[in-house]
């Protein structure tokens, strides 16, 4: 098949990437490189610096889409994982994140609609905790709504895959994007204590991205109107938890707007229907980790 990844020099769409090239697709990637590291792009794969956001105004965006359309013939299926994907940055910038969130993922809809193509779309289990929680909750639902909506008035095959907190290979280390556990990582090996939250008993369900990436494989060839998955481990802990199998020192900074309590996946679903079964296990990740980096 030929698949285009959007935010495939990303976190989860550079894992994505190498997933589907080892199942011997054709692979073409969509990225504006803003929060992505192009040391990230992989051999076989083809590559071009374009911005999902363009074509509202100007039309920019089909333009650049036919060029790199010449050059890769026809997709098959679209994987959206483009985004802006932090609440924090999105309090801070919310006209960037809805730019980036909704806005390109209509783009990309009203690119699937004139071809046909199916989309599978990366959503987020912030839904959960309340629309207005954050402009990024709420751009990543309104681009749910968008695919449902694109499946109802116009055919389009839509499959939407929330995810949790997903960990692993070419996590965002630093800056506004990095995950907490990658800040932690590289915490751990700079020797500086471990930044905790708020009082650190907030809870999450870390994925790996291995399991994330068999959730997003298994959707290809799905015949789904919109339809939506829950992909996680169904498993959670305490950041204070998280912050122990690290056996570092730690300091607490004061709790910040838009986060939430409780994140656990129900993942029965998509269990039943696409077969998915979360095999990664956070400690032992962790302690891998730390006997590779030589920390005990």
């Amino acid at each position: 098949m030929r698949i285009l990844v959007t935010g495939g020099v990303g976190f989860v769409g550079t894992n994505l990437c190498k997933r589907l090239l080892k199942d011997n697709h054709e692979v073409c990637s969509f990225d504006n490189y803003t929060t992505s590291d192009k040391e990230n792009e992989i051999e076989g794969v083809k590559y071009y610096d374009i911005d999902v956001r363009d074509g509202i105004k100007d039309g920019a965006f089909f333009d650049k889409v036919q060029h790199a359309w010449v050059h890769t013939k026809e997709f098959d299926v679209i994987f959206h994982m483009a985004a802006l994907a932090r609440i924090q940055p999105s309090i801070k910038n919310p006209s960037e994140t809805i730019k980036n969130n909704f806005n390109g993922t209509l783009n990309i809809l009203e690119y699937a609609r004139k071809h046909q193509i199916p989309v599978i779309y990366a959503g987020s289990s912030s839904k959960h905790h309340g629309l207005y929680g954050s402009p990024y909750a709420w751009s990543k639902y309104g681009g749910e709504e968008l695919c449902k909506l694109y499946s109802e008035v116009y055919g389009i095959n839509t499959t939407i895959c929330r995810f949790y907190n997903v960990y692993g290979d070419y996590m965002i280390k630093d800056g506004a994007y990095a995950t907490v556990i990658a800040i932690f990582q590289e915490q751990c090996k700079n020797n500086v204590p471990l930044t905790i939250v708020g009082d650190g008993e907030q809870r999450r369900d870390f994925t790996y991205i291995d399991d994330i990436v068999d959730g997003l494989v298994s959707c290809v060839g799905k015949n789904h109107k919109g339809e939506i998955f829950e992909l996680g481990s169904g498993v959670n802990y305490s950041i204070n938890e998280l912050a122990k199998m690290f056996n570092c020192e730690t300091k607490y900074i004061p709790p910040r707007p838009g986060e939430y309590d409780v994140t656990l996946c129900d993942y029965s679903k998509a269990e039943k229907q696409l077969g998915y079964k979360p095999k990664g296990n956070l400690k032992d990740y962790v302690k891998k980790w730390l006997e590779e980096n030589k920390w005990k």
